[in-house]
């Protein structure tokens, strides 16, 4: 049986789970003896390189998002309706790009539930936000009173709805209606979860002290090698999730039952913004934190392949149609989609046997769930 590590913190279905769990999660993997000093270089980079910038930006995002939202309220038009449009895709490729890191306090207290709720099999966010909008619940156009209510009707799949679904017409004809105050108190509930994070992450003796120093006292990691195996682990879910939440949720493969109307944004026509974010936000990490460095020479090209391969995912992101029903139905279109999954597979093995073989992690050991 596989062994998974602590990446389970940042499992494809976000669970809450204390940080302190990341220690005793650890145990799952095999030893990894790697210099110290360079370790905390690493993880140092990763805080400050990618990981703090990450939430701020999208805290700036979320709060720009915010305020086109009640500029729409306030004067509906049709050039504050693209405004708003557009500042929603602006977040929602900002929230991509630092998605992938599962781990820590976005996933307590439901907080990437309430900025996210995805996947969503049973439509319990489509139903959530029909039923909000027809019983025109003024609490819920508080963003303060929205964010105790299900995270199902207070994250992007909610304000998606508001801007692209049905009845989002509704948002030209009058002043304030009940349809886009609920949206900017959406947008402004995205908001406050995205500045709780970022000023956690920026406070100068929290979690990201505790990241960039692993020590025996540490509760997250008590060596270096623990610090860097849930490194890796973010890139190595990361990757996953791009290849099972955000492609395989509608599109399995040609001969297989196709689902576009499940895929992340597809109203918005923004899947494929969200999924270059998500593959930009590994490239960007793997850079950053110059995970490069803790490897022989010998093996350092795994990590120049690695970043080819997301360059290219990245640019064919871009060459798919945003119509997901034509993109699952027209030969061509299916022809790219086939493509993403297998490099996108592929970017995994790189980053799990590849890398991970490299520092150490033994053929048994893998972060995947089984393929």
């Amino acid at each position: 049986m596989r062994k998974i590590f602590a990446a389970g913190l940042i499992s494809l279905l976000p669970l809450a789970a204390p940080l302190s769990a990341l220690a005793q999660e650890a145990d799952a993997a095999p030893s990894v003896n790697l210099p110290e000093a360079a370790v905390t270089k690493v993880m140092t980079a990763a805080v400050d390189g990618f990981i703090r910038p990450g939430y701020d930006a999208f805290q700036a995002s979320s709060e720009k998002m915010t305020g086109a939202m009640k500029a729409l309220c306030e004067t509906p038009s049709k050039a504050n309706y693209d405004a708003a449009k557009s500042a929603f895709r602006d977040a929602a490729v900002s929230w991509a790009h630092i998605e992938i890191v599962r781990v820590g306090p976005i996933i307590e207290q439901n907080r990437f539930e309430r900025i996210l709720f995805y996947p969503d099999r049973k439509s319990t966010g489509l139903k959530q936000v029909q039923a909000v909008l027809s019983k025109a619940d003024e609490t819920a156009t508080d963003p303060a009173a929205l964010g105790t209510k299900s995270v199902a009707m207070q994250g992007f799949g909610a304000l998606e709805y508001v801007l692209a679904g049905t009845g989002s017409e509704e948002l030209l004809k009058a002043k304030n209606s009940y349809r886009c105050r609920y949206g900017a108190a959406v947008a402004g509930n995205i908001a406050n979860v995205a500045k709780e994070i970022s000023d956690i992450w920026d406070a100068p003796d929290g979690i990201s002290k505790t990241w960039e120093r692993p020590g025996a006292d540490n509760p997250a990691f008590r060596n270096g090698g623990e610090a860097i195996t849930a490194l890796l682990g973010i890139l190595v879910h990361g990757a996953e999730a791009v290849r099972d939440q955000r492609i395989e949720t509608f599109y399995k493969g040609a001969d297989k039952v196709k689902f576009p109307k499940q895929a992340l944004f597809w109203r918005s026509e923004n899947t494929w913004a969200s999924v270059r974010g998500n593959l930009e936000g590994l490239s960007t990490l793997l850079e950053k934190s110059g995970m490069v460095e803790l490897l022989q020479e010998k093996d350092r090209p795994v990590v120049a392949a690695t970043q080819a391969q997301l360059k290219s995912l990245i640019e064919l992101t871009a060459k798919i149609t945003p119509d997901l029903e034509k993109a699952v139905e027209n030969v061509g279109e299916r022809k790219k989609l086939d493509t993403m999954l297998a490099d996108s597979k592929s970017v995994i093995s790189k980053l799990n046997d590849g890398y991970g073989g490299a520092i150490g992690l033994s053929s048994g050991f893998s972060f995947a769930d089984g393929d």
